[in-house]
């Protein structure tokens, strides 16, 4: 039998939390059959693209990385920077294997380095015979991957002294539903009094919903401006993508974002939407998404994404993110730097202002 001490509830209790930021990429590859002339060990390269606010490329052999991987076609995620080590752990597949957000089974965490491997991935991806005899291989001769990453940020320990052991329930309460119920209100166009024109694509949307959750889209809907096309149930909406209006209004109708292709480019779009519409509280999810994504190539439009929309933790971010020499003198080399000199000025004085101050020390 235990000593007392050591019987009944702990006295207290930690956790070890894992903070990370996850992101996908689609690669689309049209004419799989002129690739095949690439020779093995040679690859094709997407595009960049950010996730946990680095830079990563997909890299595609259409003949294997290696003789022993020819008759296959290899894939790896590839670090597009030099200077850092970023942890993560990735996952790539056919596109169409993804019908809804993935369960990333992927448990092993990769380290990306300069010294080590920049890149991680699969040689033996799929044997290229059966991959022209399978449906992921398209009649247009394309097929597209997806590539799904999550960059481990920090690992701390928390203080979970707070944590309740629960108590014996005999009723089971399931958590609310509204999200879901409200967007399918959205998806199945059931009631819809309005119909918004973006882009060249339309929406059908509900008036009441819209002016519950936006001061701006109840002035719109049902005070000063209901002369002309509103009053007729169309409103013609400029200056906007038709993808971010969509995804607008699925925040609208649901309180949530879903997963983004292209995160810190559809998140700076909703930012500057949010703060028009005066929706708050995405205003601030994209604010806190962005920081995920400052980095050498991205702060200074970021910054001024920030400082023109009053978003004082971005703003912060970014300084602090120049504080640093390495950082600073990466980024004042590149065009964006020059660019934002010259359209904030004010900017720029605050951060001299900044530099100017000395370290401040623990006591």
């Amino acid at each position: 039998m235990p000593p007392a001490a050591c019987r009944g509830n702990p006295t207290s209790r930690s956790a070890i939390v894992a903070d990370t930021a996850a992101g996908y990429h689609l690669l689309k590859i049209d004419g799989y059959s002129l690739t095949k002339v690439t020779p093995t060990g040679s690859c094709l390269s997407s595009s960049p693209f950010t996730v946990g606010g680095h830079r990563w490329r997909i890299l595609y052999y259409p003949n294997g990385e290696t003789a022993n991987s020819a008759d296959y076609m290899s894939v790896y995620i590839k670090l597009d920077e030099d200077h850092l080590k970023v942890q993560a752990k990735f996952q790539i597949c056919f596109a169409d294997h993804v019908k809804t957000q993935p369960s990333l089974k992927f448990k092993i965490v990769r380290a990306f380095t300069r010294e080590g491997f920049t890149s991680w991935g699969y040689a033996k991806f799929f044997k290229r015979e059966d991959f022209e005899k399978s449906n992921d291989l398209k009649e247009d001769d394309s097929f597209t991957l997806r590539c799904d990453i999550v960059v481990i940020r920090e690992i701390r320990a928390e203080d979970s002294s707070e944590i309740v052991l629960p108590a014996e329930t005999f009723v089971s309460v399931p958590p609310s539903d509204m999200g879901r119920q409200f967007g399918e209100l959205l998806e199945n166009e059931k009631g819809a009094d309005v119909v918004f024109e973006v882009g060249g694509q339309t929406f059908a949307a509900h008036r009441c919903v819209l002016a519950a959750r936006s001061p701006v889209f109840s002035a719109g809907l049902y005070g000063l401006m209901k002369e002309g096309d509103n009053a007729a149930g169309v409103v013609r909406i400029q200056d906007m993508e038709a993808n971010v209006f969509k995804m607008l209004l699925r925040f609208v109708y649901t309180d949530t974002l879903p997963e983004m292709e292209e995160e810190d480019v559809m998140c700076q779009h909703l930012l500057v939407s949010a703060d028009c519409y005066n929706l708050e509280r995405l205003k601030l999810i994209c604010e806190e998404k962005l920081c995920g994504y400052v980095s050498v190539g991205t702060v200074s439009n970021i910054l001024a994404l920030a400082d023109r929309h009053h978003c004082n933790g971005l703003k912060k971010k970014c300084f602090n993110f120049l504080g640093d020499p390495a950082n600073l003198s990466a980024v004042v080399a590149g065009d964006g730097f020059k660019d934002l000199s010259r359209s904030c000025p004010s900017l720029m004085e605050e951060l001299i202002a900044m530099l100017a101050l000395p370290p401040s020390h623990p006591k």
